[in-house]
């Protein structure tokens, strides 16, 4: 039973928190919670305590009203930028509630507590607020915790100490990181008999570094955890899996914490003779790993688990869900797989919400699985076969040398990919296009007229039978729609479109390189290609720019936009009914983009046409009139000057008219066909607006209907999810309030090239040592070398680049196009040969390197840096 302040030990038998479970978080916290529910398990010994509620805070709380001024400063301050003033503001609230007095009924209460435990018995004492120790937040070190405490008067003045640790500069930073209000939190604390170990550590029942959940570590240390905790020493550290240690790493550990006879602890040296000791057996740490894997299997997800080994054998102090570890798609079954990401491919790494996600498996012409709101093709099967490895291999190969590097290294683990000589086809890899095309094709620019023709068409009929659904019909419509969807994409035609382009490209640079010594010799036979709707997209805004730029009424107009109804306004200006054509007519061709936009739920440029201005800003201050135009005809005339350089020197070799001949049949292929590489994934993202924009239609029905409060709610249901609200009226609410909590966690996680169904993300490496010593690595995708400013861009919308500038971001996709038209380079963390960036870096000429590990990281904006488009690596200049 619960009191208002304490929870009562008079009719509680051997386990005092054993009726602690997560539906109390609210009253006990998280780590209350969580160690009543690992008190209920089988065999796991947890030490005896109590919690002061959540209750007992809001009191204390209530004798200071002066810290609610306080809160209303933090809330306002940001967490990167204001961190002195956070500090300050978090110490004082700190010492206000140190200072308070614990009220005598509430101190009364707690003391009648620890009495059940041995009124002079040595306790710790350890926070526990109600945003802790879950699935989406661990919170792990960001309260404190107070051990070896002895005494009533002791343990009341480290309880306030725990209260006040709820804003410690820490704390206070991490909620605003995870969107967490402050007074949305509140503190208990668990007071607990204390244990002196032998030895103290950490399970992790998954392996934090790689996230294979089979494989099991433990960190361990002698005396206390807290030496390992604070740093004190580094911990022997062991690898379980199926019951056996298969890894260890035995440290010197020359010191160790431990309780003191009158309270408190402190740090001693341990004897030279034993410092190289282990902490545990090996017997000892299989048995560890058994204890967590109970725990695993009652909480149903790995554990973070603190644990002590004294004469009476492993006491479980704390036991957490690993919040880090990238999630695993769910099959159904238990064999082994292995995932190559779709985002990786489609250059957009960011969570998806639930829609876009089921959109985009709706429509996708391969089998996709989700996991950490990111999508995953299975290429298990194409992995078996060896005649199908060898293909998928070579195409990842060409577009990502890390996926290839990563898919090799678990081909090596003999056991984990059998070999299947007859498995059927997997699909493309990784969502992309196939492999090379089974027939030829001709290099007539007529078949590129007749596709894009078809996409329009098809999208116009879209546009036209849409209209008159509504409700179940809509969903109905849809699903045939979406099977159009598929057949535009899955068109014989338009795949061996694709495929032209891409195996000219290859050809050029494969047989160029031998031929005549030239590495990607395509990158500036591919300048200015006709029909690439990508790149055309970055020059029509710089036509926009031209229009508005004469006009000074307009730019200081839109120096000043911030909402989404600019256009009303700027329609009244002088010229701004010229600016607003302009505008008008690049959002009918282009609206529909966005950065991130295989996500449906995305805002579009229609939606939110302010996040244009800066660029368009930009161009009217980096580019004089008739850029577009310019550029275009430099790039064709420097691509019409390379091919005659080329042709000429093949004629010079031996067996050159041949050579030659070959090449120009090439060079026509690629500048027939690479423009269209580009369509697809325009008209994937016109069918999408629409569905898009009848969805939104359909839930301001269920708005007006009292279904839903928001519009945007039904991003967070899946299709199928939100066809069943509109045929019933009725939502899960609190579904939708998991998936918006599932969905901010994700942002934290970094997707993995490659994903194992052991959980583990495999890391591919670039094996290369022709780069200088200290060079960030990456893949070569557009040819040449320049020197220039970094600027680390992360939102689009916040890009503030000069001409000359280099763009240093994780990812770019179509959308980014616009700012290519003013830098001179560009790197980026994700990326290969043939995904967008790469192609629209090289019909604008700039030198880039995608696929650089970190590059957002180690690349510090405003740092000089040289770009190696050529040889793909980056150098970071003095």
């Amino acid at each position: 039973m619960i009191e208002q302040y304490v929870w009562d030990l008079d009719e509680v038998l051997d386990e005092v928190l054993d009726e602690v479970d997560e539906t109390q978080i609210a009253v006990v916290g998280g780590k209350g919670a969580q160690l009543g529910r690992l008190s209920r398990i089988e065999g796991i010994r947890v030490p005896a305590g109590f919690c002061v509620t959540t209750d007992a805070f809001r009191r204390i709380m209530a004798e200071a009203p002066s810290i609610d001024d306080r809160l209303d400063q933090l809330s306002r301050l940001d967490p990167d930028d204001d961190r002195e003033a956070i500090r300050t503001l978090s110490a004082q609230i700190r010492r206000t509630i140190e200072g308070i007095a614990v009220p005598d009924d509430l101190a009364a209460a707690i003391t009648r507590a620890l009495a059940r435990l041995g009124e002079q018995a040595a306790c710790a004492v350890r926070s526990s607020a109600t945003a802790e120790d879950l699935p989406t937040a661990s919170f792990a070190g960001q309260q404190d915790t107070y051990l070896n405490i002895v005494g009533p008067a002791a343990v009341l003045q480290h309880i306030g100490r725990c209260w006040a640790s709820l804003f410690t500069e820490r704390a206070v930073t991490y909620r605003r990181h995870n969107g967490i209000d402050h007074r949305a939190v509140h503190m208990a604390v668990v007071v607990q008999q204390m244990v002196f170990p032998h030895a103290a550590g950490i399970l992790f029942t998954a392996d934090p570094v790689t996230g294979n959940r089979k494989v099991a570590t433990v960190d361990a240390g002698f005396g206390l955890g807290e030496a390992l905790v604070s740093g004190l020493v580094n911990p022997d550290v062991l690898k379980v899996r199926d019951g056996e240690v298969v890894a260890k790493a035995i440290a010197a550990k020359q010191r160790a914490v431990h309780a003191l006879p009158a309270g408190g602890v402190q740090d001693v040296a341990i004897d030279s003779q034993r410092q190289e000791q282990p902490a545990l057996t090996d017997a000892q740490v299989v048995r560890l790993v058994q204890l967590g894997r109970r725990i695993e299997a009652h909480f149903g997800r790995p554990q973070d688990i603190e644990w002590c080994l004294d004469d009476d054998g492993f006491h479980i102090v704390q036991s957490r869900p690993i919040t880090t570890l990238f999630p695993i798609p769910e099959t159904g079954d238990e064999e082994n797989h292995v995932y190559v990401s779709v985002g990786h491919g489609q250059m957009m790494t960011d969570p998806m919400k639930p829609l876009g996600l089921s959109l985009w498996q709706l429509t996708a012409m391969v089998p996709m699985h989700e996991a950490g709101g990111r999508l995953f093709v299975d290429v298990t099967r194409r992995l078996a076969s060896p005649a199908s490895r060898a293909g998928l291999l070579d195409v990842i190969g060409r577009g990502d040398p890390l996926i290839r590097d990563a898919l090799e290294t678990v081909l090596d683990r003999d056991d984990f990919v059998p070999s299947l000589p007859d498995a059927g086809p997997g699909g493309p890899p990784a969502g992309g296009p196939p492999g090379p095309a089974s027939a030829p094709i001709a290099t007539d620019p007529a078949i590129v007229t007749e596709l894009v023709e078809r996409s329009r068409m098809s999208v116009a009929a879209l546009e036209r039978d849409i209209r008159t659904k509504t409700g179940p019909a809509l969903f109905d419509f849809l699903l045939e729609a979406f099977e159009e969807h598929k057949r535009v994409l899955g068109d014989p035609l338009n795949l061996q479109a694709i495929t032209a382009a891409m195996e000219a490209t290859w050809w050029l640079n494969d047989k160029l390189l031998e031929w005549l010594g030239e590495k990607n010799a395509a990158d500036t036979l591919t300048l200015s290609a006709p029909g690439n709707i990508t790149s055309e997209m970055g020059l029509a805004l710089l036509d926009v720019a031209d229009v508005i730029r004469p006009h000074p009424e307009v730019l200081a107009f839109l120096q000043g936009v911030e909402d989404e109804d600019f256009l009303d306004e700027l329609a009244k200006l002088a010229g701004g009914a010229e600016a607003c054509d302009a505008i008008a007519a690049y959002l009918d061709r282009y609206g529909m983009r966005c950065v991130g936009e295989i996500d449906i739920t995305r805002p579009r440029w229609r939606e939110r046409p302010s996040t244009l201005v800066p660029v368009l800003l930009d161009n009217v201050r980096n580019f004089e009139p008739g850029a577009a135009e310019r550029r275009f005809e430099q790039g064709r005339r420097k691509a019409q000057k390379k091919e005659q350089d080329v042709l000429s020197r093949l004629r010079d070799l031996p067996d050159g008219d041949r050579k030659a001949d070959e090449a120009k049949r090439m060079i026509d292929q690629v500048r027939a066909f690479i423009g269209y590489r580009e369509y697809p994934k325009y008209g994937i993202v016109s069918r999408s607006f629409v569905y898009k924009q009848a969805l939104l239609e359909e839930a301001g029905r269920l708005v007006q209907a009292d279904v839903l409060p928001e519009k945007d709610d039904i991003f967070y249901l899946t299709f199928q999810e939100l066809h069943d609200v509109v045929r019933t009226n009725q939502v899960d609410g609190r579904l939708i309030q998991r998936r918006k909590d599932a969905f901010r966690s994700y942002h934290a996680l970094t997707p993995p090239r490659v994903l194992t169904s052991d959980g583990e993300a495999v890391t591919g490496a670039y094996r290369r040592d022709d780069v200088p010593a200290g060079a960030l690595i990456g893949l070569p995708v557009s040819a040449g070398t320049v020197e220039g400013r970094a600027r680390v861009v992360l939102d689009m919308s916040e890009a503030d680049v000069e001409a000359g500038d280099i763009l240093v971001t994780a990812f770019t996709d179509p959308s980014w196009s616009p700012l290519f038209v003013g830098i001179a380079g560009l790197v980026t963390e994700v990326g290969g040969l043939m995904t967008h960036g790469a192609v629209i870096a090289r019909e604008y000429g700039l030198p880039a390197v995608v696929g650089v590990e970190r590059a957002t990281r180690l690349i510090r904006d405003g740092q000089r840096i040289r770009v190696h488009g050529t040889d793909g690596y980056v150098e970071i200049l003095p």
